[in-house]
């Protein structure tokens, strides 16, 4: 299985690094997570993990754009612990099945691994 795996470069071509990043993490499945420099090199960007987050800002209020997904490496959330938007992410992950323990999760457990 590979951890990694970029789009079809024809496809990414095509796109600007702001649709690549947004293609990347609409393709995360429900339950499953992706960190920010997961989601750079899946969308053939490596090194752009900061860019990421900063694409993530970028989306419209009420998107449905799984962005609750995308986490940092150490299987944290990025927000400040006690913030609207980490409660709002940590209920959509439990939601789906993601299991905290004290403000963490086992990343390994719900990376997201493409066969």
């Amino acid at each position: 299985m590979a951890l990694i795996q970029t789009f079809n470069r024809k496809d990414v071509g095509k796109l600007n690094k702001r649709e690549r990043i947004w293609q990347a993490v609409s393709r995360i499945p429900r339950g499953k997570v992706a960190t920010y420099g997961q989601v750079a090199r899946l969308a053939g960007l490596p090194g752009y993990a900061r860019y990421v987050g900063y694409t993530m800002k970028m989306l419209p209020s009420g998107s449905k754009m799984p962005w609750f997904r995308v986490v940092n490496s150490q299987g944290q959330l990025s927000f400040p612990k006690h913030s609207e938007q980490y409660r709002a992410q940590q209920e959509k992950l439990e939601a789906e099945g993601v299991v905290f323990s004290e403000g963490k999760f086992c990343l390994q457990a719900y990376q997201w691994v493409i066969d």
